[in-house]
């Protein structure tokens, strides 16, 4: 059977977009270097024509400038048409990868969309009210330790003010009384010191003349001279 009509042949793949881009882009380039060539021979006419006489001559060269024209309008033709294709095919590629962006995109907020429900569920708003009411319930109570510790034992509760001020009056007028000199107070200025020779009634110094040693002009003690005898 198979020899008679021919084994099936397999389907090739269709080609990329990049596949077909590339090589319209390819012969894109192609066709332009042609354009270039029959750009340089048309230069060429140009000058031929300038230097070369009205007649039959002149007349030869622009017809073969002519042709080469129209070549190349022809081959500009071409050249649009494949770079239009390739535009096409970009503009597919394009999106084409968008798409392809929000597919990964729609999967990725798919994934994070359970992932944030499946935790959702191991925490309800009832609960966090309920652990805020006994934490303000508990700094109540600590609040109420504290003042309930640094109260004072031996400060009684019914202690006049009044009388208390009476008291500070009281004590400032008798500082008052005590104070001496520049206005220090007898219990802060230092002690004095006794006199020794009074309390021990000591006779005083006979007086006479004082033995005084004489100097000389360095301030050393004067030699005495010796007496001469007659």
């Amino acid at each position: 059977m198979k020899r008679v009509f021919g084994a099936k042949k397999d389907k090739e793949p269709p080609p990329s977009i990049e596949d077909a881009s590339s090589r319209i882009t390819k012969r894109g380039d192609n066709v332009e270097e042609k354009i270039k060539k029959l750009d340089a021979e048309l230069a060429r006419y140009k000058e031929q024509i300038k230097k070369t006489r009205p007649g039959p001559a002149q007349e030869a060269v622009k017809a073969r400038a002519m042709r080469v024209l129209k070549q190349k309008r022809m081959y500009e033709g071409q050249r649009d048409m494949l770079y239009n294709q390739t535009f096409n095919l970009d503009q597919v590629a394009f999106a084409a990868e968008g798409i392809k962006d929000a597919q990964q995109t729609m999967s990725a907020l798919k994934s994070a969309n359970n992932e944030l429900k499946g935790m959702m569920k191991t925490v309800k708003i009832e609960d966090v009210d309920n652990l805020q009411d006994e934490m303000l319930d508990l700094m109540d109570v600590s609040n109420e330790i504290q003042e309930s510790l640094g109260r004072s034992y031996n400060v009684p509760d019914d202690i006049d003010e009044d009388e208390l001020l009476g008291e500070l009056d009281a004590l400032e007028a008798d500082m008052g009384f005590e104070t001496e000199g520049d206005g220090v107070p007898a219990y802060l200025q230092p002690d004095k010191e006794p006199d020794v020779e009074a309390e021990l009634n000591l006779p005083s110094a006979p007086a006479g003349r004082a033995n005084v040693q004489a100097e000389d002009e360095l301030g050393l003690p004067a030699v005495p001279r010796a007496s001469l005898r007659g």
